[in-house]
């Protein structure tokens, strides 16, 4: 066969754990009562099938069926095999189903193609699909022969376990056997290269199937419309999906594409389409939209959408609801989320342990921990399961407050509960072990990741360097670099815009400087968050000219000042002794609308005006900055108090004191 090319990729057979031994002969021991002894002998097959079909208890089963066996009063037939097989399959028992399938061999009973494909099914259950490959290589030793049906449910099983490697040479070995692909045969191979990522030869295969009198159907157009639209081909999906009678499944994937990319409008339009179709928009239909608009924090919109759904008799299920929620802890509307759960069990839609991930996981962010926990507890008495996300949403919640005790305790009932833990509660509970600065049991936290089987990430080292650049210890974050190396974790610009803030903390500039240089050196490109944190080392450094260069490059970069950029701009001038021009670039672009002046740019031309200027000149800007509902803190109150005993004997005290207040 064809298949001998691909003995490699197979594993080897393992030994049974438990002995499986079914005698040719009877075994009697007068000590040891038969069972069914007296009955044996006018045992049907249909009564030991029900028998086998009915007994929960596995052991029990395998018992009865190796009793009878035993016995040499009842042969087993292919049904009672098959029966057994299957049995034993579902409870991924796969040296029991091999040494079945060996005594039929050795009692003659042949297989048959509905007896293989119950045994693929075990092999998938126990997620072993290479064991299923090595069975067809030997199908024909127990006297069946590879069927098309076979080949498919065995390509299918490869594609469970994302065997890409594996699928192409079983497919030509099915080829090579003289056998023709189905609509179900190229249904899996589409979903294989869609999976894979290869989408253009999805779309080459579906000229293949016309071309071999295989016409794709829904279900190859809906994989590849579905794949397109995860990638961002939503244009490419649309005019693929016009070439046929698009079905519900189409529509939701060109909805969810189309949301993806904010285009609500148009994934509204082929909502109204669909119903001038007279093809009605099911719950994901609906979900996704809702979905996709509470992650903009458009709830307004999204229950607008909920209206029309329940309005065409449309029911939300429990993501629709996870959905919303999630919307108004976005916007900070706890009370509604509240309300909406409420409404979410009047409606009998019971909560799973994804609703109730979306409640703990807002509450804790929102800093609700005790709230959290009682959720959890509620989730537990009605034996809803917390997983590693409820666990990882809770730990998260204390490490952001710096409670270790919560976050440890946390974590020992995880553990207890035998949920492992993930990449992201690792690194969440790294993050509170350094912000309690127990920076050694944090690196050791790292190792433990790694012999657990759950290597750190890049987010992991960066709260490591973050947690170490905070507290002051600069070099040994430096040396994280050389241990991300040693676990094959490249850095990113977070993982440098972290050690530059570190380094310029110190004051400790020529590594910054190389730092710097070495970016430039890699090719690194930066962002305005790294560009930021180099202008606000310098300018707090006193090295304002070095501040605008640094800003040369970053509008020659291509990158786009933001908020930060504009406030250490303004700071940069006024310590320069710019004042002026830091208050014509203030002007200019509060009157283009590029750009809403807080509180920190307002201190900071205050302090710059009272510094240079005068008291006079100050007020205009603080009338200004109240009249925008922008109003002073105590760092701005000190600047103008400041300004005020300085100016005593240029102005009245009363009369300045009216015009701070605006009593004028």
């Amino acid at each position: 066969m064809y298949l001998k090319d691909g003995c490699s990729l197979v594993l080897k057979v393992r030994k049974p754990s438990i002995p499986f031994v079914l005698n040719t002969k009877p075994i009697f021991d007068p000590d040891k009562p038969q069972v069914e002894s007296a009955n044996v002998s006018v045992l049907k097959e249909s009564e030991v099938v029900k028998r086998l079909r009915h007994e929960q208890d596995i052991v029990l089963a395998l018992e009865y069926f190796k009793s009878l066996a035993n016995s040499g009063a009842f042969k087993h037939t292919h049904l009672t095999c098959q029966t057994m097989i299957e049995k034993l399959g579902r409870n991924c028992n796969i040296d029991g189903v091999q040494y079945l399938l060996q005594h039929m061999k050795l009692e003659g009973i042949d297989c048959s193609e509905d007896l293989f494909i119950r045994v693929i099914h075990s092999y998938r259950r126990a997620g072993s699909a290479d064991q299923a490959l090595k069975m067809l290589y030997r199908i024909r030793e127990f006297g069946c022969k590879p069927t098309v049906r076979i080949y498919n449910h065995l390509l299918d099983s490869l594609l469970d376990e994302n065997r890409f490697q594996m699928i192409n040479p079983v497919y030509n070995n099915m080829k090579g056997e003289g056998m023709d692909p189905n609509i179900f045969t190229y249904n899996i191979l589409i979903k294989a290269l869609c999976r894979n990522g290869k989408v253009d030869g999805a779309c080459k295969l579906l000229v293949e199937m016309s071309s071999k009198g295989c016409p794709p159907d829904a279900v190859s157009y809906t994989t590849i419309v579905s794949s397109m639209c995860k990638i961002g081909q939503v244009e490419e999906a649309k005019k693929l999906a016009a070439r046929f009678a698009p079905v519900v499944p189409v529509y939701n994937s060109l909805i969810h594409g189309l949301c993806k990319d904010y285009k609500f409008m148009e994934a509204f339009d082929l909502i109204i389409e669909m119903l001038d179709k007279g093809i009605d928009p099911n719950v994901i239909t609906y979900s996704t939209v809702i979905s996709c608009l509470c992650d903009m924090g458009n709830v307004d919109l999204s229950l607008a959408v909920l209206g029309q759904m329940l309005m065409r008799g449309c029911s939300p299920n429990i993501h629709t609801f996870a959905s919303l929620m999630k919307g108004y802890f976005l916007c900070g509307r706890l009370g509604e989320v509240l309300s909406l759960w409420s409404l979410m069990i009047q409606e009998g839609v019971k909560p799973n342990v994804v609703a109730y991930n979306t409640l703990i996981n807002g509450l804790c962010t929102d800093g609700y921990l005790e709230e959290a926990i009682s959720v959890c507890n509620h989730m537990e008495k009605i034996w809803c399961r917390p997983n590693v996300t409820t666990y990882s949403s809770l730990i998260y919640g204390f490490a952001k407050a710096g409670n270790l005790r919560g976050a440890s305790e946390t974590w020992n009932k995880m553990i207890t509960c035998g949920c492992h833990p993930n990449v992201v509660v690792y690194t969440c509970m790294l993050d509170v072990l350094c912000q309690n600065s127990m920076f050694n049991r944090a690196q050791r936290l790292i190792q433990i990741m790694d012999s657990d089987g759950c290597p750190p990430t890049v987010v992991t080292f960066n709260a490591f360097i973050k947690g170490l650049c905070s507290s002051g210890r600069v070099e040994w974050a430096m040396g994280v670099l050389d241990m991300m190396e040693k676990y094959k974790c490249s850095p990113n610009i977070i993982t440098y815009n972290e050690l530059l803030d570190g380094l310029f903390r110190v004051n400790r500039f020529k590594e910054a400087y190389g730092l710097i240089k070495e970016l430039e050196e890699l090719e690194v490109e930066l962002t305005s968050v790294t560009y930021n944190t180099i202008m606000y080392g310098f300018s707090h450094a006193g090295m304002q000219e070095q501040v605008f260069q640094i800003f040369g490059k970053m509008l020659a970069n291509g990158a786009k000042p933001d908020t930060t950029t504009n406030n250490i701009i303004i700071y940069a001038y006024c310590k320069w002794g710019k004042v002026r021009t830091a208050m014509q670039l203030f002007d200019r672009l509060t009157e283009k609308k590029e750009w809403r002046p807080d509180i920190v740019a307002y201190t900071s031309l205050l302090c710059g005006i009272c510094n240079s200027l005068g008291i006079e000149e100050a007020i205009v800007y603080l009338h200004k900055m109240t009249t925008e509902g922008i109003f002073p803190n105590i760092a701005t109150w000190d600047v103008l108090v400041r300004c005020f005993f300085n100016n005593l004997g240029h102005m009245g005290p009363i009369r300045i004191l009216d015009d701070v207040l605006g009593n004028g």
